[in-house]
């Protein structure tokens, strides 16, 4: 193992900050999470790409937003800016469950403490700054302010939200990943000292701004609080242009001023992500937390991210929402870099915990013709069926697998990453992508399963799950029988964990019914499941909110009380006793 300084670490005190010889700082950032220098931790990369840019740059964790505020005078002014990063998580998705209950655990602070971040800290964090030092312009990132930049139903207050620009008092809006945006940012504030309004995946309130021939006006957020279907309306337009080649510019006008959104940059260039993988990070927790256990550190310590985006276009996920539709991969050089680094760290006794991305299985995978992707504005690559155009080659994936497993001193490479059945099962008009798909679905369910393999049908229903943006139940059954045959055939003893979903909007206590007599007599007692948590930016959000899918505008179902909710979560557990009395008594009281 590498003998690190404190100074390998972004400074994060005052000494630490005089230890490297600066007397002033160009950027401070604050976090809501504590402070891993790990490429998995976007306040590490977003200060590392700074740092890169020959800016003196610290890092405050987890400041205390209730005491004298000692944590936002610590450092003083910046030169240039404040950078705001509320963590890896939306905070409210990661304070509060499904049913708005306090969660025990914060997987992003030292032994796991749920009390080390206030609830929105973008808002909290950026108005206690604008007050000490009114003159310094806050600059706000991560996906908390990413999704929430413009007008948004917020799940947790229960009501509609102007753009978080409006209450935080923030100068920009970085959205989507900050690599681009941020270096850019630096450079020509460097120039000007001064915050552009023309960079591209940034977002700004203003007065007075003038539409331009291809922009987008939407309803105006007190439209929206008066109609619900013109904020369904304008959701379509927002993910649309979120996973366009060529976006236009978005405004939206919230009382006497319009938020901005300018489109954002194109897909990143692989070496461009390689690059960001590759920065001095130590891999390693601060120093000050030694002895202390951060449980999201702990999940990917030995695990290696080898692409970014995702073309799943799920109506409930935010993964495309801030990482965009278009893969990026890495070069099979920097995975292979990684792997070699992660085998250096403390603890490493040989196995690879994960080798995947936002999906396991999209590695190298895009448009054959990239023409026919810059006009496409589809959300999904997939759905309602696999684009023409997609290649779905698996084997630059399984070259990966094979060298990372060649390498001396790895003993096995996990997936833990979700992996899409459907894009194994697809048949293309090239026999050998086909080929390489069922060769991948041998080698992964052979080599590279720690026990149990994740996978996501979500629902039983194929209406539910057509509005899930999901493939057909049909597809998971097939993918269980090769499953199950592979594993009888090399007397393997592994399982199958499916992941689903209650309370979606389109769902119904009779689908969830259906769910519990289906997996029932596919022998499933189900585990990993969980009740439909609204969060910002989603088909499936602004559909349980307004009442109307976005794409139609046709009235949709959701369940919204909590006996609803939890009448439809009880359907997973029939194998329970307690849950089996109490699906019978409702239907009895119902007859």
């Amino acid at each position: 193992m590498k003998a690190y300084q404190l100074t390998d670490w972004l400074p994060t005190t005052r000494k630490e900050v005089e230890l490297r010889g600066w007397d002033e700082l160009d950027v401070i950032l604050f976090s809501g999470d504590a402070y891993v220098d790990h490429p998995s931790f976007g306040a590490a990369v977003v200060c590392r790409i700074l740092e890169a840019e020959g800016l003196r740059v610290a890092i405050v964790p987890q400041p205390n937003w209730r005491d004298d505020l000692r944590d936002f005078r610590k450092l003083g002014r910046p030169r240039l800016f404040f950078g705001i990063s509320a963590g890896c998580m939306d905070s409210m998705v990661n304070k509060y469950t499904a049913n708005k209950r306090l969660r025990s655990e914060d997987a992003y602070t030292p032994d796991g403490r749920p009390d080390m971040r206030p609830e929105y800290p973008t808002i909290v964090y950026t108005q206690i700054l604008k007050k000490l030092y009114p003159d310094v312009p806050v600059v706000l990132g991560s996906i908390e302010a990413s999704l929430r930049r413009l007008t948004h139903y917020d799940y947790w207050q229960d009501k509609l939200m102007k753009s978080i620009l409006c209450d935080s008092g923030g100068d920009l809006l970085i959205y989507g990943m900050g690599e681009k945006p941020i270096a850019d940012l630096a450079r020509r504030m460097r120039e000007k000292a001064k915050i552009p309004h023309d960079l591209p995946q940034t977002a700004y309130l203003a007065a007075g701004v003038e539409k331009q021939a291809g922009d987008i006006e939407l309803y105006s957020h007190e439209e929206c609080l008066k109609d619900k279907k013109k904020q369904a309306a304008n959701f379509r337009h927002i993910e649309e242009e979120s996973n366009k080649y060529e976006a236009a510019r978005i405004l939206q006008r919230v009382g006497k001023e319009t938020v901005v959104v300018n489109p954002p940059y194109p897909p990143m260039s692989q070496t461009d992500l390689d690059r960001s993988f590759e920065f001095p990070y130590t891999r390693l927790p601060h120093p000050k937390y030694r002895n202390k256990r951060i449980p999201a550190y702990d999940m990917i310590r030995f695990s290696v991210n080898i692409h970014r985006g995702c073309f799943g276009g799920c109506a409930f996920c935010t993964i495309s929402a801030h990482q965009g539709k278009f893969i990026v991969s890495r070069s099979k050089q920097s995975i292979l870099r990684e792997v070699k680094e992660v085998m250096e760290l403390p603890g490493f006794k040989g196995y690879l915990s994960d080798l995947g991305g936002p999906s396991a299985n999209m590695y190298m995978m895009k448009g054959k013709d990239e023409t026919v992707c810059k006009r496409c504005k589809r959300p999904s690559c997939i759905h309602p069926e696999v684009c023409p155009n997609l290649n779905t080659d698996h084997r630059p994936l399984l070259d990966i697998y094979r060298s990372v497993d060649a390498i001396k001193g790895i003993k096995k490479s996990f997936v833990g990453s979700g992996v899409r059945y459907d894009l194994l099962l697809h048949q293309s008009k090239d026999e050998a992508t086909n080929r390489s798909a069922s060769e991948y679905t041998r080698e992964l369910i052979i080599n590279h399963v720690s026990g149990r393999l994740k996978v996501a049908p979500e629902h039983t229903s194929d209406r539910v799950l057509d509005i899930m943006r999901k493939p057909s139940f049909n597809q998971f059954e097939t993918f269980k029988k090769i499953f199950d045959r592979i594993n009888h055939e090399q007397n393997l003893r592994q399982q199958l964990i499916p992941y689903f979903i209650s309370s979606h909007p389109g769902c119904r206590k009779e689908d969830m019914a259906e769910l519990a007599i289906i997996t029932r007599q596919m022998d499933f007692h189900l585990e990993q499941v969980q009740d439909f948590t609204p969060t910002p930016m989603t088909v499936a959000t602004e559909a349980f909110y307004t009442g109307y899918h976005p794409y139609t505008l046709e009235p949709i179902f959701s369940a919204k009380t909590q006996h609803d909710k939890l009448e439809q979560r009880q359907f997973f557990f029939w194998y329970k006793p307690e849950e089996r009395r109490n699906i019978s008594g409702r239907y009895h009281k119902q007859k």
